[in-house]
């Protein structure tokens, strides 16, 4: 069962691969938007798109390969399965070291092309589901007053309470109320998961 929100972004300048792929895409049930160009998917490019890049390597004007360095220069962490031909491997390999996501040689078999982009569909849904709980775990962390922030820096940096309070020259107590108080805003019960909360944004 295809997700909703998630589109398959077909980005080649051959109008025939375009609309064969649409119609492969669409029987499967998956929302699909064509480009004829690099540029046309920039223009229409936005921080909400979710899915994958099916992206041929060689197109006029702009490549596919400068299109991934554009996109990544954007942030954008839409996965990109790249299509190529034979000669084209070697740069495919290379785009694989520089992040993209995988690649397929023409003529491919559709199971093949099938199976990449579940692959691919489903890396970004974990990255969705990571940039949201980042979200969440920011907004809690801005929360927090400039002592609570201290406070836990130095808890999560593995010092005891009485060397917190040493260090920041307050009462153990005083210590005791401000780890409460941001493990209630952070929302986690033990000192191990305000730990990986913290890590997991820095």
């Amino acid at each position: 069962m295809s997700d909703p929100l998630q589109t398959i972004h077909v980005v080649d300048d051959d109008e025939a691969m375009r609309d064969s792929m649409t119609w492969l895409l669409e029987g499967e049930g998956y929302a699909v938007a064509c480009y004829d160009s690099a540029d046309s998917f920039l223009a229409a490019r936005n921080e909400r798109m979710h899915g994958c890049i099916v992206l041929d390597v060689r197109m006029p004007q702009t490549s596919g390969l400068e299109l991934h360095e554009k996109l990544d220069a954007l942030g954008s962490q839409l996965p990109i399965i790249f299509v190529t031909g034979h000669g084209d491997v070697p740069m495919a390999v290379s785009a694989l070291q520089r992040g993209a996501c995988d690649f397929i040689e023409k003529p491919f078999n559709n199971e093949d092309l099938l199976s990449r982009i579940r692959r691919a569909l489903a890396l970004d849904s974990q990255l969705s589901a990571r940039r949201q709980r980042d979200s969440v775990i920011e907004h809690r962390l801005r929360l927090l007053t400039q002592r609570e922030r201290e406070v836990m820096e130095l808890v999560v940096a593995g010092k005891l309470n009485k060397q917190v309070a040493d260090e920041l020259d307050i009462s153990m107590k005083t210590v005791e109320a401000h780890r409460a108080r941001v493990m209630e805003k952070m929302g986690v019960r033990t000192l191990a998961e305000l730990v990986k909360a913290v890590m997991s944004v820095n």
